[in-house]
């Protein structure tokens, strides 16, 4: 198991403040934050934003603020005990990756965030260059390879069981009633730099070809998506180490 002061990395933190003071820069109210761990998040957001937090984990031996309550859910199995619309800003970092249901837990957001509330989720960038290259060469994605049968560390990297592309995500979160969907990233990766070099006009080139292919026969691209797909070769997706997508309940 993993010292209880790696289970979110620092930029990963240091991105999604800054995606709510790029976003919601006045927000004030109830904060949830979902896989709190241990509470390093809600400290930055505390001393930053006239929040009162609220803490969700599957256990609460991680937490390290004093007197912070924590709310136990099996995010696999139960629904965010929390009533609807309760929340102004809801962030869920570096755990969705860990769940068996992404789309429920999406769909819980949206429920409980009140009209105009902000969510901040984060999760591994498995498009980036030295993913695609593990994934051609092993058929991993970065920070996804062989599960354990049995696995119980599920906070660690051996808890890495569901890996979500950035359309995929953006779609369950237009699909559960979110609007402004707005990616950023915590770093880009020096070693996809290489790759982004002697790849990026063959990738642009066949990946144009690729959806125009989509787009004409199979019809699977149209206004409504293709917003979305222009971003998966986008220069900063294949360098992005960490995607931060921030969105807005309608």
């Amino acid at each position: 198991m993993p010292a209880v002061t790696t289970l979110s990395l620092d930029k990963t933190l240091t991105a999604v403040i800054s995606s709510i003071n790029k976003y919601a820069p006045n927000i004030s109210g109830r904060h949830l934050d979902i896989g709190s761990g241990t509470g390093e998040l809600i400290r930055q957001i505390q001393a930053g934003f006239d929040v009162q937090s609220h803490a969700c984990d599957y256990t609460a031996e991680f937490m390290q603020i004093d007197g912070q309550q924590i709310d136990i859910v099996n995010l696999n199995k139960d629904a965010l005990p929390y009533e609807d619309g309760f929340f102004d800003l809801v962030t869920f970092t570096e755990v969705i990756e860990h769940l068996e249901h992404y789309r429920l837990i999406i769909r819980e957001a949206h429920r409980v965030l009140k009209p105009g509330g902000l969510l901040v989720v984060t999760t591994p960038n498995i498009l980036n260059l030295k993913s695609r290259m593990r994934f051609l060469i092993v058929g991993f994605w970065n920070l996804f390879g062989p599960l354990h049968v049995g696995e119980t560390a599920i906070e660690s990297a051996g808890g890495h069981i569901t890996p979500i592309s950035y359309f995929y995500l953006a779609h369950s979160l237009l699909d559960a009633g979110f609007d402004d969907i707005r990616c950023d990233y915590d770093k880009y990766q020096r070693s996809s730099f290489f790759w982004l070099i002697l790849l990026y006009a063959p990738i642009k080139i066949f990946g144009s070809y690729a959806f125009h292919i989509e787009r004409t026969k199979y019809r699977t691209l149209n206004e409504h998506n293709a917003y979305l797909v222009e971003q998966i070769n986008h220069w900063r997706m294949l360098l992005g180490r960490t995607i931060v997508v921030a969105a807005t309940k309608c």
